[in-house]
């Protein structure tokens, strides 16, 4: 899959990606080990799309490479790429990438009652209470994190 470099901002960089061309690999359709090893190749099922094992809405997916900390504690750190989905509706609990007042997040969706908070997942940082004084959009719903390692 090829990444196209769309948009920087001081935390996220955006990408489209090239998800017509294939990449398959092997897949082995058992679970790894983490204890004594065992043979795989016996087990080696058919290849795996990638493109097709990530994304479910082609039109509506793009990819954002985080920069910061602020969502250590959920599995997203500082390099890793996630799979957004514009297509999904926010809701309370899902990771979403927020533009709010001209700057772009990557945070929780808190959404109470009378009020909506962005929830970061590092307890350095403080949630955003989003208020009628704020200009909020939620430009998609996290589908999936790919780590850099």
């Amino acid at each position: 899959m090829r990444l196209r470099k769309l948009h920087t901002t001081p935390i996220l960089t955006f990408y489209s990606a090239d998800t017509a061309s294939e990449l398959e690999i092997p897949h082995a359709g058992f679970g790894v080990s983490a204890g004594f090893p065992s043979p795989a190749e016996d087990f080696i099922e058919g290849p795996i799309d990638l493109n097709k094992a990530i994304v479910k809405n082609q039109d509506a997916t793009f990819y954002i490479r985080v920069n910061g900390y602020s969502m250590k504690d959920a599995g997203i750190d500082n390099g890793d790429l996630l799979v957004v989905d514009k297509s999904l509706d926010p809701q309370n609990g899902k990771i979403a990438i927020c533009y709010i007042d001209g700057e772009f997040t990557v945070k929780r969706l808190k959404v109470e009652k009378d009020c909506v908070y962005l929830v970061p997942e590092n307890k350095d940082y403080k949630p955003i209470k989003v208020t009628q004084d704020n200009d909020l959009i939620i430009w998609g719903i996290v589908t999936t994190v790919i780590k850099s390692v």
